[in-house]
């Protein structure tokens, strides 16, 4: 069969060929055409545009390349309208996929599936009537969704468990424990290691890192402080932000950086549940500026309770989370202190990493969607495997 994939940024990337790599198991004669990144291109098939090329965060970089984005909307529907696939799969990035999804249930028959549901639980909720009208089967990661779209909105969705267990599972098992040689390798000393995870977008980054590294610094005497970088944001940028401290900078070693951590200091997003996975005790940071209002403006449009999905899978907080203003380097100090080993919160948020473990399942994520996928396209959609 023929699948159309689209993801629009680093992780989705990540989570696309892991998908593909599981697709190309059910079905040995699956092609592949993308908006993606390498790592779907590694998997095979045509790369038709680089999702660096339309990766765009907030409302004025987004004016300013507005043009550009449109421009790459429009080749993506004329491209999956010229290929014809079996299906179009949706891969998270919600504000270019769901106007996708629209265009394709006004134009064409092509079903629609969404991998990594849009997160409407946390905001902008009235989506949930684009994808009743647009999506045909939604494949959600998170657990808590399935009483969101089922009991509330009454929309059926697939839980197929979370590919970030899958991840992590999979570098723990091909990566023995050897600390001595990554460091080696690395450059790092002997001390312990506090990891600092500033996000993956240069907004983010560059809010975060800075307090990170004044809240941690002071341990310097007893830890060193290792930023794990984001794909795609060079040492000159990391530099200008670490402004002279003495901070080790590595890149692609995000799960190394974890797997041999003390403690993390971690801007929300993914990042939070592969350092939980990890069992790294760690502080949610993630800075805003006008902090009081930002912290306001939080209470009246976010739709749940916290922002870090360590806390969100556990239903409790598990891990602290310091948003907008929240976010002082003495408040961040204090946190850190209390995680680090004989900290007072260190034992119990390891006890509630257990409990985010336990609901999110065993691995097998990808291959679950996958099975799930397939069948559904010869089932529903009359497809074929060929022969």
């Amino acid at each position: 069969m023929k699948y159309y994939l689209i993801a629009g940024e680093a992780s989705g990337d990540l989570h696309a060929s892991h998908l593909m790599a599981a697709l190309k198991e059910e079905d040995a004669r699956a092609e592949f055409r993308f908006f993606g990144g390498d790592k779907m291109l590694a998997q095979g098939g045509t790369l038709v545009c680089h999702y660096k090329e339309l990766a765009y965060m907030g409302f004025i970089d987004v004016a300013l390349h507005l043009r550009t984005i449109l421009k790459g909307m429009k080749r993506c529907k004329q491209d999956i309208v010229a290929w014809n696939p079996n299906v179009v799969i949706l891969v998270d990035y919600p504000g270019f996929n769901l106007k996708i999804a629209h265009f394709l249930r006004d134009n064409t028959h092509i079903p629609v599936f969404y991998y990594i549901s849009p997160k409407i639980w946390a905001w902008k909720e009235r989506r949930i009537k684009e994808i009743r009208r647009n999506i045909d089967e939604l494949f959600s990661i998170l657990p808590f969704e399935v009483a969101f779209y089922e009991q509330k909105h009454h929309y059926p969705i697939h839980y197929v468990g979370n590919p970030t267990v899958d991840e992590v599972d999979a570098f723990i098992r091909e990566n023995p424990l050897d600390a001595d040689a990554f460091r080696r390798k690395a450059g790092l000393g002997s001390l312990p290691i506090i990891a600092l995870l500033a996000g993956s977008r240069r907004q983010e980054i560059r809010d975060n890192l800075p307090r990170m590294v004044q809240a941690a610094l002071p341990l310097a005497e007893e830890y060193q402080l290792v930023v794990a970088a984001a794909p795609g944001i060079d040492d000159v940028y990391y530099a200008k932000c670490l402004q002279g401290a003495e901070v080790k900078v590595l890149h692609g070693q995000t799960y190394n950086i974890l797997r041999y951590a003390t403690a993390a200091l971690v801007t929300s997003g993914t990042a939070t549940l592969e350092t939980a996975l990890f069992r790294v005790p760690q502080v949610v940071c993630y800075y805003m500026k006008a902090g009081r209002l930002a912290s306001f403006a939080r209470r009246l449009f976010l739709k749940v309770p916290y922002i870090s999905l360590v806390n969100l899978v556990a239903d409790k907080e598990v891990v602290p989370e310091l948003v907008a203003h929240e976010m002082t380097v003495e408040n961040t100090r204090q946190h850190l202190l209390s995680i680090l080993p004989d900290g007072e919160a260190r034992k119990k948020q390891l006890a509630g990493y257990e409990l985010m473990a336990q609901r999110l399942g065993e691995p097998g994520a990808p291959k679950r969607a996958a099975q799930q996928m397939v069948s559904i396209l010869l089932r529903k959609y009359n497809s074929k495997l060929e022969s």
